[in-house]
């Protein structure tokens, strides 16, 4: 009997579905035969004699493996730790969720993941101050993009705020500050993390965390990390360190034994987002003449991209509003650089043609909509542009990588991929179903190679495997969230088996 952590050279009484299928004469069943971390061979079941250790998938559904293609691994391994912050329905509720909450072996409170756009009070600092007194108490957006501390906090941390709100680059500093925890207690939790999203059929993963992460990658591969694949960013303050070191996108990480890690993309952040009311768009949020904050303007941005090209890197730019992704999408065509817009949640119209004119892929986070599908209607009701146009960027040509921006929304391909195409959770009626895709584009995109030049399982192709219970293409949108999966496959080892 084959066990996780072996390497299989069969895979026998399989169903094929997802890229690669439409290459099979019939619905199978299939045997699928592994050499060298690749397919070898396919055949109908029975007809060869299987070689070496054997997995019986007994009619499972076989799948290319799957990639959250945007995470902040540190941060989101750091959720276990957090007191979860997502029911909160007031500031006041939420201080006083932190009010008894577990004091950190640092000496920090922290809690994560609410929305202050949806509460009906203002977070005050001296709100904050009473519910949680002398202990240094940080409160994380759910989007990140901003960071409520009481005095005792602002004063370790040697900052200053009125409400005590912090906000862009002030609240990514204390965010960079808090996951800066002991690798002793940070590294056992991303293993941990890295197990959880193998039992939901993930093999790689795109590394954002805002640090060097190089550093991180070859401590934890030193100490025997080798669950998923990993593709690290590199920020604007590290630029001139990752070119001094010659690091270049696709490179292995250096003194690993393969290329399970690798170098990725230079990543900048260049505008707000839209729940803490900073995402840069044309038009003006409800109230006011505030259009958000472009946080990297166009000479820098073309600066930084220039040198990232330059010297093998490709760019990931951060753009959530339709400002932010007029000014990345003309860098690109500036610079000649190649790479990703992360998130692109607001975009013009005569913006959808260029993300595949230039080759630029579309890196975004299906939940995100969900999530933000109350507050697009309200904050962005007067913008001319497209708010999550998953759709028609497809239909425009352009490649669609899905991920899940954890923590911002929990690491799950199938719930992304529910996202994309239901356009729905919880029983509501579907969030503007025009820009549904269809499963098999979303499948595609949430493979290694996105949309357009997807992974498959075909002769010649990566042993990066998942088995489901189901075929997908026969599910509904809870059946499809709640895909069981009964195996994972990297190269042809088992990280997963139910």
């Amino acid at each position: 009997m084959i066990a996780r952590g072996e390497t299989a050279a069969t895979v026998t009484g399989v169903r094929i579905a997802g890229p690669g299928s439409e290459l099979l004469p019939d619905d199978g069943p299939f045997d699928v035969f592994l050499h060298g971390g690749r397919i070898a061979d396919i055949a109908p079941a029975g007809v060869l004699p299987p070689t070496g250790a054997v997995l019986d998938a007994d009619g499972a559904w076989m799948l290319p493996g799957l990639w959250d293609h945007h995470v902040h691994v540190t941060q989101w391994a750091l959720v276990a730790e957090r007191v979860p912050l997502g029911h909160t329905a007031s500031a006041a509720e939420a201080a006083h969720a932190m009010s008894g909450a577990p004091v950190l072996a640092d000496g920090r409170r922290i809690g994560t993941g609410f929305r202050d756009a949806f509460w009906p009070d203002t977070p005050s600092l001296e709100l904050l101050d009473a519910a949680t007194g002398e202990i240094p108490t940080y409160l994380i957006n759910a989007d990140v993009h901003s960071v409520w501390l009481n005095s005792a906090a602002l004063r370790r941390e040697g900052v200053s705020s009125d409400d005590g709100m912090l906000r862009e680059q002030p609240a990514f500093e204390i965010s960079r500050r808090l996951n800066a925890v002991d690798p002793a207690i940070a590294d056992p939790l991303v293993a941990q993390m890295a197990q959880r999203a193998t039992a939901r059929g993930v093999v790689g993963i795109v590394d954002l965390d805002m640090a060097w992460n190089e550093e991180a990658w070859q401590r934890r591969v030193a100490t025997g990390f080798d669950a998923l694949r990993v593709r690290f960013g590199i920020y604007p303050e590290h630029l001139d360190r990752a070119i001094a070191a010659g690091l270049r996108t696709g490179d292995a990480l250096r003194g690993a034994p393969d290329d399970l890690v690798q170098v990725g993309a230079l990543k900048v952040i260049t505008d707000g987002s839209l729940g803490t009311r900073t995402a840069a768009c044309t038009h003006p949020y409800p109230g006011g003449h505030d259009h958000g904050m472009l946080t990297v303007g166009a000479a820098e941005l073309l600066d930084l991209m220039t040198r990232a090209t330059g010297a093998g890197l490709a760019s990931a730019i951060h753009a959530i509003g339709d400002v932010a992704n007029t000014q990345a999408l003309d860098a690109f065509a500036v610079t000649g650089a190649w790479g990703t817009i992360e998130h692109a949640q607001l975009v013009a119209h005569a913006d959808l043609p260029r993300f595949a004119r230039f080759g630029v892929a579309a890196s975004v986070q299906p939940e995100h909509a969900l999530d933000d599908r109350d507050l697009t209607d309200a904050l962005w009701a007067e913008q001319t542009a497209m708010a999550y146009p998953l759709r028609s960027l497809h239909d425009a040509g352009a490649t669609l990588l899905l991920g899940s921006d954890a923590p911002v929304s929990p690491l799950d391909p199938w719930a992304a991929m529910a996202g994309a195409v239901f356009r729905t959770r919880d029983g509501r009626e579907a969030w503007r179903p025009d820009e549904a895709l269809p499963l098999s584009a979303a499948l595609a995109a949430s493979t290694a190679g996105g949309s357009q030049r997807p992974s498959a399982v075909a002769v010649g192709e990566s042993a990066d495997l998942v088995l489901c219970a189901a075929d997908p293409f026969t599910t509904d949108e809870a059946e499809l969230r709640g895909m069981e999966v009964r195996a994972t496959l990297r190269a042809g080892r088992i990280l997963h088996l139910a």
